[in-house]
């Protein structure tokens, strides 16, 4: 994912097995890139998922560093960094007060304060595309996505549009596949539509679509690897 200002660009590396993740970044240095380094919020739990506020101020990451707060489960949770006078803050943890005893992962962040992620039991099982509303400054009891003719397969790694208007998730099945639904009024959505097999051809998820709307890139899984397009 690149950052808002085209200057950074994130990306997430995993062992083979899939037990350690950490997040890089190369830093864009006139025409070329810079060689990628650990970001400054990796940790050495596991950390992925990022998405950027609209400004490029604010950044949200999932992790599975430990909640100094009672009531919350060991596993994965959202965090989030700031940037002030050109520095990036100590990240601090997202609470999702019904979720504190979820898996709770992947975050999209829409420019109206709504955050998209995926939840689910501790043992990865009824995971589900959910988003949480911000007010005064706190995330308020995430509600689940609904849509219509709800069908039964699991969903995660949700992209939603800036403006709010499409959602873009992968469902679980044998290969993981990309779908998209488009916003209705009161947070309602249409009937969401598959991509074809131009993009679904062998296991897809991670969506994220540029702020100029121009260009798609995805995860591609490749005998066992994992690749972006």
């Amino acid at each position: 994912i690149r950052s808002p200002d085209y200057e950074s660009y994130y990306f997430v590396l995993s062992n083979p097995d899939f037990t350690n993740f950490d997040i890089y970044v190369s830093q864009k240095e006139d025409s070329t890139w810079s060689n990628p380094q650990k970001a400054f919020f990796n940790s050495v739990y596991d950390d992925h998922g990022i998405s950027f506020s609209l400004d490029g101020n604010t950044l949200y990451f999932s992790s599975t560093r430990p909640v100094e707060q009672a009531n919350v489960s060991d596993t994965w949770h959202l965090w989030t960094s700031e940037k002030a006078n050109g520095q990036w803050k100590t990240p601090t943890f997202i609470d999702i007060p019904n979720l504190r005893d979820q898996l709770v992962s992947h975050p999209s962040f829409a420019d109206d304060g709504t955050l998209y992620f995926h939840s689910s039991n501790l043992d990865y099982s009824d995971m589900h595309l959910y988003f949480a509303k911000l007010e005064n400054g706190q995330f308020q009891d995430a509600h689940k996505v609904s849509f219509p003719n709800e069908d039964k397969l699991n969903k995660c790694t949700p992209f939603v549009a800036s403006n709010g208007e499409y959602l873009i998730y992968a469902t679980i099945e044998d290969q993981l596949d990309l779908w998209v639904g488009f916003k209705q009024e009161r947070d309602q959505w249409s009937i969401p539509q598959k991509f074809n097999e131009l993009i679904n051809q062998n296991g897809q998820g991670n969506p994220f679509i540029t702020r100029d709307h121009k260009y798609l890139f995805f995860t591609v899984e490749k005998i066992g690897i994992w690749e972006i397009k």
